[in-house]
């Protein structure tokens, strides 16, 4: 009896988790622009890549591996908005979005105001910082 419940919440995880994979994968095709794609990408991935790893480690009875599973996962959970981040970042500055979507746009007003950071940052890519230090 035990089994059968087990097999079918495994079941039940994998398929979340594939629905979860499946949703992503669709909404990298048809949605407009790529703010909007990278949501779609990085929102069910972290929940749908926790229901796979569960239903692989309840499927197959593997407990020893539920801790490397979650350490997985925690990883997934703190490199996925990161990468969102920078992703997004290098697509606003390549004039890959679209402004029309925008609500609020933080980040023309940082560069318009040309932050000490921003400034520092264009002085080392140009290569004009002062060499001396």
């Amino acid at each position: 009896m035990m089994q059968t419940v087990l097999d079918v919440v495994g079941s039940v995880l994998l398929l979340v988790g594939c629905l979860m994979a499946f949703a992503a994968g669709v909404g990298l095709v048809r949605l407009p622009d790529v703010l909007t794609r990278m949501h779609a990408a990085t929102k069910p991935q972290v929940l749908g890549l926790l229901c796979v790893l569960l239903a692989v480690i309840v499927m197959n009875r593997a407990w020893a591996l539920l801790p490397l599973a979650l350490l997985g996962w925690v990883f997934m959970l703190l490199t996925a908005p990161v990468s969102a981040h920078m992703v997004g970042r290098a697509s606003y500055r390549s004039k890959h979005v679209k402004e029309e979507g925008v609500v609020k746009d933080e980040l023309a007003i940082a560069l318009r105001e040309n932050t000490p950071v921003e400034s520092q940052l264009e002085q080392w890519a140009d290569g004009s910082e002062d060499q001396s230090r």
